[in-house]
């Protein structure tokens, strides 16, 4: 893994980690917050780049990752931002962004170890 990837892997278990923060504070809070969503979007927006620089970068993601899907919703949370669907990002934070997470830990693990290496 190159030095490139691997910072980029961290920037995504970065992002998915205040996703689940976000969601800890349970879909009430969200629905009823204005802040609470735009943050949703924003941490969906960064994690559909770090997904389109990987592609970019010809990563092959693992099984049960579509770096296609999380780059499209970057596109429309960017370009569609007046027709968001909260119902629709409430879901990709709940389902899809904590089992992207489980799916990449130890791809994550690889990333941490690649970056330390070169601090020895």
């Amino acid at each position: 893994m190159s030095r490139r990837v691997a910072k980029e892997y961290l920037h995504l278990r970065d992002w998915i980690a205040r996703a689940n923060e976000l969601v800890a504070n349970g879909e009430a809070a969200y629905a009823n917050s204005h802040l609470l969503p735009e943050a949703g979007d924003s941490l969906l927006m960064k994690i559909g780049e770090a997904a389109n620089r990987l592609a970019k970068l010809d990563v092959v993601p693992p099984t049960g990752i579509d770096w296609a899907s999380a780059i499209d919703q970057r596109n429309w949370l960017i370009h569609q931002y007046d027709q968001i669907d909260r119902d629709v990002t409430w879901a990709t934070l709940t389902q899809d962004i904590p089992r992207w997470g489980a799916v990449l830990q130890p791809t994550f693990r690889e990333a941490e170890a690649r970056l330390a290496d070169e601090s020895d």
